[in-house]
C-alpha cells in the first residue's frame, strides 16, 4: 500500500535519509498522515497536533509542510500513537490513532508496539511486510475540536538579557533563563563568565588601622546558645576598645569607608535591601529600617491573612546574590509578628544584578496581608441521632469557638435531621437570617444515611468542590448558595483540634477563591501529624 505519492519502498528510503533509519513508528505515521489528509477538506489551511515525541512529528515534517519550527505542528507528548489534523482557524478536524482492537491479525506489529519482544529478537522485515500490508486498516479516526488556546501561532513573547548568563531569553520563563535556574544540562561550560565578575573587590585594613575609622557594615558576633547581634554597626566609629572584642570574634582584618575602593559599580547590601523592602511590601505590610546584619524582616500591620506572589519569588529567588524567604501563602498572621525577611548576599551587589532584582519587583508588591472580614455565620448541625436528642450537639460550641476568634457572629443554628428537604429549608432559613458564611457539619461520608451535600444541592448550591487532600478532613465542602458561602466540615473535626477547617476558614474570611486547583496545591504540607500536644499554627499543617 502506497503512503501518499510514494511506494512503500520509496517512502522507507526517504524515511532513511531522513531518520537515520526506516524507524517502523515513522512508517506507519505515514500512513497515519496521508489517513488524516484524506479526510480535510480541500483548500483549508490546516495545522498539526501531535500526541507523541516518537517518530510520529517527523512523519507530519515529511509529508506535509508542518513543523515545529514553523509553529504549524505542535508536540503534546499524551504518550499515545495518535495526530491531529484541524482548521488552524476553527480547530475543526480529525485525530487518528492507532487502534488497539484492530492489531489481534498483525502479531509483529502487536509485539513492536507493546515491546513484548526483545528489539534485538523482532523480526524487522516481517514486522516492515505487516506495515505495508495493513496500511492505515490499523488506524481509526473521529472528528475533533481543538480548544481554543492552542489556535493561532504562540509567540515567544518579550524577551530579555538573562543577568547571570549574558544570554537573550524569553523573559516569560522567569527572571532568569531557564538554564541558569538549573534546567541546563551541561555538567561544566568552558568560558562561562560565571560569578566572578560580579564580585567587589574592596580594600580591607588591619584592625590597628581601622581604629578611628567607619565600619562599612554591621559585624555579628554569636555567643552560642546565648546571644547574636551586630558587635559593630554599619557607621560606627571603631575605636581601640573595640579591638579585643574584634579580635575574639575572629576578625583581623575589616572593611572600613574611608579606605575602601574597588566598588565603583556595586551597591551596598543595606541600600539594596531598603530598596528590595519598599518595593515588595503591600497592604499590611511593614518593615523597620535601617537594616541589621543586612536583612529586612518583614511584619504584620494588621492580623489577616498571608499572600505571597509565589511565582515572582520564585523569579526573585533564582537570582544571583539576593533572596528573600517567607511563610506560607494564604495562612493567617497575626498583627506586628514577622513572616518573611530579604537582604542582598554579598556586601556589595553589582549594579545590574541590583536592577535585575528590582525589575522582578516593578510589578507590584511581593507580600501583602489581607484583612479578615468578619462574617456573619450560620451553623447548620446535620444529623438525626442529634435532632432527636439522642446524642448531645457538640459541634455548634466547636464553630462558635473558631469563628468567633475571628471576630465573627452567629446569627442563627439549626439542628435538623438527615432529610435533604428539611436541610434545604434550614438553608433558606438561615440566609434569611442574614447568615454570609453556612457551615455545615457531618453528613458528608459515604453513608448511605448522610444526605447534607444533596441537601444543599437541593438549596440551590454551586461552585461545589467536594473533597479535598487534607488529612484531617478529606470530605470537605466548598460552595455558594447566592450570595452565602458554605464551608461543610466533616465529623472528623469532633475528634481532632486541627483540621482542614483551621486552613479553610481564614481563606474564606478573607475573601480568597477555593478552586479544585488552590486546595490541589495544599495537599503538599496537608497532612496533620495529630500530635498529643497540638501546636497549630506553629507546625507544620498546611504548610
Amino acid at each position: 500500500m502506497n503512503i501518499g505519492s510514494h511506494t512503500f519502498e520509496e517512502f522507507k528510503e526517504i524515511a532513511r535519509r531522513f531518520h537515520g533509519f526506516p524507524a517502523p513508528g515513522l512508517l506507519l505515521g505515514g500512513y497515519m498522515v496521508e489517513n488524516a489528509k484524506a479526510r480535510m477538506p480541500e483548500g483549508v489551511l490546516y495545522e498539526a497536533m501531535v500526541e507523541t515525541g516518537k517518530c510520529l512529528p517527523d512523519a507530519v515534517q515529511l509529508l506535509t509542510v508542518l513543523s515545529v519550527g514553523n509553529g504549524w505542528m505542535r508536540v503534546v507528548n499524551l504518550g499515545r500513537y495518535a495526530l491531529s489534523l484541524y482548521d488552524k482557524y476553527t480547530g475543526a478536524g480529525w485525530r487518528v490513532y492507532l487502534d488497539s482492537d484492530k492489531l489481534d491479525h498483525w502479531p509483529h506489529m502487536q509485539s513492536w508496539l507493546i515491546k513484548s519482544t526483545p528489539k534485538k529478537d523482532q523480526d524487522t522485515e516481517a514486522l516492515y511486510r505487516e506495515i505495508e500490508a495493513a496500511g492505515d486498516t490499523v488506524c481509526s479516526a473521529y472528528p475533533i475540536q481543538i480548544h481554543e488556546r492552542f489556535l493561532g501561532k504562540s509567540s515567544m513573547g518579550e524577551i530579555g538579557w538573562c543577568p547571570v548568563c549574558r544570554e537573550y531569553y524569553p523573559t516569560r520563563d522567569g527572571a532568569v533563563c531557564r538554564g541558569c535556574q538549573g534546567d541546563a544540562p551541561y555538567a561544566s561550560i568552558p568560558g562561562f563568565p560565571g560569578l566572578g565578575q560580579h564580585r567587589a573587590q574592596p580594600h580591607a585594613v588591619s584592625l590597628e588601622e581601622a581604629v578611628g575609622k567607619t565600619a562599612v557594615h554591621d559585624m555579628t558576633r554569636i555567643v552560642p546558645g546565648e546571644t547574636k547581634g551586630p558587635a559593630i554597626q554599619a557607621g560606627q566609629v571603631i575605636t581601640g576598645g573595640d579591638l579585643c572584642r574584634l579580635q575574639q570574634m575572629g576578625r583581623e582584618r575589616v572593611y572600613v569607608r574611608e579606605e575602601l575602593g574597588g566598588v565603583d559599580g556595586f551597591v551596598h547590601e543595606n541600600d539594596a535591601v531598603l530598596a528590595f523592602a519598599e518595593a515588595m511590601a503591600g497592604e499590611g505590610v511593614t518593615y523597620t529600617a535601617p537594616p541589621k546584619e543586612g536583612k529586612i524582616d518583614f511584619r504584620a500591620s494588621q492580623s489577616g491573612l498571608l499572600v505571597v506572589d509565589i511565582e515572582r519569588l520564585r523569579g526573585f529567588n533564582c537570582l544571583p546574590d539576593v533572596m528573600c524567604a517567607t511563610r506560607q501563602s494564604d495562612i493567617y498572621v497575626e498583627k506586628d509578628k514577622a513572616f518573611a525577611g530579604t537582604r542582598a548576599i554579598p556586601l556589595y551587589l553589582s549594579e545590574d544584578r541590583f536592577e535585575a532584582a528590582l525589575a522582578v519587583l516593578r510589578d507590584g508588591p511581593l507580600l501583602r496581608v489581607e484583612p479578615l472580614r468578619p462574617m456573619d455565620i450560620g451553623i447548620l448541625v446535620t444529623g438525626s441521632e442529634v435532632f432527636k436528642g439522642l446524642i448531645e450537639d457538640k459541634f455548634a460550641p466547636l464553630i462558635r469557638g473558631k469563628v468567633e476568634h475571628f471576630g465573627c457572629r452567629v446569627c442563627a443554628e439549626e439542628v435538623v435531621p438527615d432529610d435533604r428537604e428539611t436541610i434545604a429549608a434550614a438553608v433558606a432559613r438561615l440566609r434569611e437570617a442574614g447568615a454570609q458564611l453556612i457551615i455545615t457539619t457531618a453528613g458528608l461520608s459515604v453513608d448511605p444515611d448522610d444526605v447534607t451535600r444533596a441537601g444543599l444541592l437541593d438549596a440551590g448550591m454551586t461552585d461545589m468542590v467536594y473533597g479535598a487532600p487534607l488529612l484531617p478532613g478529606a470530605m470537605t465542602l466548598i460552595g455558594r448558595v447566592g450570595s452565602s458561602r458554605i464551608l461543610g466540615v466533616p465529623a472528623c473535626a469532633l475528634f481532632y483540634k486541627t483540621t482542614s477547617l483551621d486552613l479553610l476558614l481564614p481563606r474564606l474570611l478573607a475573601n480568597r477563591p477555593i478552586t479544585r486547583a488552590a486546595l490541589a496545591e495544599m495537599a503538599d504540607g496537608g497532612f496533620c501529624l495529630s500530635c498529643t500536644v497540638c501546636t497549630f499554627p506553629k507546625c507544620p499543617f498546611g504548610k
